[in-house]
């Protein structure tokens, strides 16, 4: 459908994003490690990936001060590309997930993997939930004895699901921890997304200017 409607780029969601990739002409940038593209940009008859998702996810937690560490529960497209930006930007970062069935990415690419039963609490400066648990239920990313100990620990907590206070959120708030949904990841990487349809020609905090509005509504 891009080739056939012209279209000069796009923004994908998923679960295409692995699909997305495999049909690039060409992946730049940090899409190249994650394995998954959520922008595709026309150049001439070539179709280009790139992955804002990372980069959108690292900018939404800036407000966070210097991190030493953090922890991922769940093991989809979301925590690669989270997982990636964060080793990038020197941040030890540990995987956890309910079976070992997605954990091979992760291994292979260097990072530190768990399943429940393997896991042992930890001090982390960041939990992050990348699992759909609480989009649409009352459902935790993991046991909730294990997470109340690993929130009990943490001094931040990101939800990738956005304009809801999920189960995972409520927790975090319980333990009274500084926290944020997916609102501002999903405002940055279409900054993002945005610039590069135009050649990064944009000035960000520009275009941000304009989008952020609209997020609030």
């Amino acid at each position: 459908s891009f080739h056939t409607l012209h279209i000069a780029g796009a923004n994908i969601t998923v679960p295409h994003k692995e699909v997305a990739y495999e049909k690039c002409d060409e992946v730049r940038g940090i899409a190249s490690k994650i394995g998954a593209v959520n922008t595709l940009v026309r150049e001439g008859t070539r179709v280009i990936g790139y992955n804002t998702d990372a980069e959108g996810f690292y900018q939404s937690i800036s407000s966070f001060g210097t991190l030493k560490n953090a922890l991922i529960v769940g093991a989809g497209g979301t925590a690669k590309a989270i997982a990636m930006i964060l080793k990038e930007k020197g941040i030890d970062t540990t995987i956890l997930n309910r079976s070992t069935s997605r954990l091979r990415f992760f291994e292979e690419n260097g990072f530190t993997c768990h399943t429940w039963d393997t896991f042992t609490c930890k001090a982390y400066d960041l939990i992050i939930n990348t699992t759909s648990a609480g989009l649409k239920d009352e459902e935790l990313p993991c046991p909730e004895a294990l997470l109340d100990t690993l929130l009990s620990q943490a001094r931040y907590a990101f939800d990738v699901i956005y304009n809801q206070q999920t189960p995972f959120l409520k927790r975090a708030h319980a333990h009274h921890l500084i926290y944020k949904d997916g609102k501002e990841m999903l405002l940055y990487q279409a900054v993002l997304a945005f610039n590069l349809f135009f050649g990064n020609r944009f000035d960000a905090k520009k275009i941000e200017s304009v989008m952020r509005p609209i997020f609030e509504l």
